[in-house]
């Protein structure tokens, strides 16, 4: 199977060089687990053009740091590829911005969260609905960096993943082509430790060493990694 990474954003300025790219740290967790997939990396920011989803085998939209909300030459045609694709049955995963610009395209609600900051490893509740995504445990912690949520989710998706702070965590479509959530399991700790520092002065202190604390439990992301292979390999 070919896999079709749409590049959405990049790690932030202070960080570019010491870590990898969006698109590599997702061949590098399906590489730990020995998925076995095939990639190609679609540059959207770099005004790559979009392929005709019918044709593609699975597509997965990276995290950005853009807002689904927000005015960008590259989000009208994303937005028109993520229905089409819909509309053609293509497999599809979102992971944080990929999880709310899905939902955006297909009549959600996504915007700023009034709750502010998420940052470090959150704990989600896991609703195991579908049979991939099933980990048999009642949650997950895994690491998560964002302000934005989607807010309501679109006709036809089901909640698989929800906390008190982000209730629309994880999301499966009715079709069971489409499979998204906000948080990331691609990150390694050290990575998400040095967003959590990136935010100093824009999210409250109180936040920041919450989030740095929470970094010391264990990480579930290989447990959602394996979900979203499961999904991909169906």
């Amino acid at each position: 199977m070919k896999l079709t990474i749409i590049e959405a954003g990049a790690p932030p300025a202070p960080l570019a060089g010491r870590f990898p790219s969006y698109p590599d740290m997702f061949q590098a967790m399906f590489a730990r687990h020995e998925a076995g997939f095939g990639h190609e990396v679609v540059k959207i920011l770099d005004g790559a053009p979009l392929p005709a989803p019918e044709g593609l085998d699975a597509v997965l939209i990276t995290g950005s740091p853009a807002g689904a909300y927000e005015d960008h030459l590259w989000l009208p045609p994303l937005r028109q590829f993520i229905r089409a694709a819909h509309d053609a049955g293509t497999r599809m995963v979102g992971v944080c911005f990929g999880h709310q610009i899905i939902a955006d395209a297909l009549g959600g609600v996504v915007r700023k969260s009034e709750k502010g900051w998420g940052l470090g490893r959150h704990d989600y509740e896991v609703v195991p609905f579908p049979p991939y995504f099933d980990p048999g445990r009642p949650s997950l912690a895994i690491a998560c960096s964002h302000q934005d949520q989607v807010i309501t989710p679109p006709l036809g998706a089901w909640v698989v993943l929800r906390s008190d702070f982000t209730p629309n965590a994880g999301l499966v479509y009715e079709t069971g082509r489409i499979f998204t959530v906000q948080p990331h399991p691609e990150f390694d700790d050290a990575y998400a430790r040095e967003l959590v520092q990136l935010r100093r002065g824009r999210a409250p202190d109180a936040v920041i060493e919450a989030g740095l604390a929470s970094m010391a439990r264990p990480s579930d992301g290989p447990v959602l990694a394996r979900a979203i292979i499961r999904f991909l390999a169906a």
